[in-house]
């Protein structure tokens, strides 16, 4: 049973990978398809994965994503602490409400497993009716922010389209 059930439509989402390298061809975006997958699992109907250049890039793909009006973005990269991780600064102009408590619940769940987990800056917040999230570039990081998201993503997803149901 996914925890994001369309309800009379079905809830769009976006997913953009921040890799300068996996954009260029130099290896494959090993996060995208695990982002994918989950996002079908719980009942969205996903656009083709963008894969950028980490930078203003990322800031271009997110807008031309809120244009469509999802119900959720992820990004997937830029999030750590190189100078071309510029994923955070990309995502927080355009939210209106951050949802702290989201990336404070990821960042405790990975730092679990490793420390380098607290070095994530990702953001997570409400852009009009639409989530955006900032997971990291790894597969492992992913799984784990999902995971965190996996029990509040529809409850999320309702309060957002306006029904204040508990």
């Amino acid at each position: 049973m996914s925890a994001c059930e369309p309800n009379t439509h079905s809830r769009k989402a976006g997913v953009v990978i921040a890799s300068t390298r996996a954009a260029a061809g130099a290896y494959p975006d090993e996060t995208g398809p695990v982002i994918l997958d989950w996002l079908t699992e719980h009942g969205f109907e996903p656009f083709p994965t963008m894969v950028v250049p980490d930078g203003e890039p990322v800031g271009a793909a997110l807008r031309a994503l809120l244009t469509q009006q999802p119900a959720v973005v992820i990004t997937s990269g830029g999030t750590g602490l190189s100078p071309d991780d510029r994923t955070p600064e990309m995502t927080l102009p355009l939210l209106d409400r951050e949802i702290p408590g989201i990336m404070e619940g990821i960042r405790r769940a990975g730092a679990a497993k490793t420390p380098m987990a607290m070095l994530s800056r990702g953001h997570a917040g409400a852009a009009g009716k639409t989530f955006i999230i900032n997971l990291p570039g790894s597969p492992k990081g992913v799984m784990d922010g999902l995971a965190v998201l996996d029990p509040v993503i529809g409850h999320l997803c309702e309060q957002l389209e306006g029904n204040h149901g508990h």
